[in-house]
């Protein structure tokens, strides 16, 4: 039994809490790296063989699926990833549903909203708002992808934006299937690209 009647004793109770949450991770069979260097700030359940690198923050309900692989200093909030993921260092996930085999960083943001589909890559300093991703598709490298749907097997190159707002109202941007998006790129919302179009 402890008291609290200072803010070092109640951080020094909100490790030891913490702790007993690393503790029952580690009993489950997640890997940490550091039991001292995590935070669940809900509920995070995991399945089997999931590995979880130093200073994590977990907020609300977190799953993460068989095998999902987390990286050093990241934080996932409302987030589903399914198994076999890789969330690189440094990203930040937001009320997003992640799918299979996907590779997620270092340094990007999913931000509400984010549905991707199996092994979808979004590399460094890309954002992702309101959208969601088809399977196979990447954005390896800055960008800016908001309120768009896009398709199967889409490449998105470095620089591309979604222009989505027009100073009033938000609009959606529609790719299709085995795009090829050129680095620099703006789409300037509303605008639909087809199916097998170079850009």
């Amino acid at each position: 039994v402890a008291g609290v009647n200072s803010r070092q004793e109640l951080a020094l109770l909100e490790r030891a809490y913490q702790n007993g949450q690393a503790t029952k991770l580690l009993d489950a069979g997640v890997t940490l790296a550091d039991l001292w260097r995590i935070d669940v700030r809900g509920s995070l359940s995991c399945g089997h063989d999931v590995s979880i690198d130093v200073n994590c923050l977990f907020e609300g309900e977190v799953k993460l699926g068989d095998r999902v692989r987390i990286g050093p200093n990241c934080v996932l909030r409302d987030v589903t990833v399914e198994a076999d993921t890789q969330i690189l260092a440094y990203s930040l996930l937001d009320s997003a549903r992640i799918g299979r085999r996907c590779r997620i960083g270092p340094f990007a943001r999913m931000r509400p909203g984010v549905t991707l589909d199996d092994e979808v890559h979004i590399g460094n300093f890309v954002e992702v708002k309101a959208s969601s991703i088809g399977a196979g598709s990447k954005a390896n490298h800055l960008a800016y992808i908001g309120d768009a749907q896009v398709g199967a097997r889409v490449n998105i190159g470095a620089g591309t934006i979604t222009c989505n707002y027009d100073g009033v109202n938000k609009n959606p941007t529609k790719i299709g299937k085995n795009v090829f998006v050129g680095s620099g790129t703006e789409l300037l919302a509303p605008v639909k690209v087809g199916d097998n179009a170079y850009i």
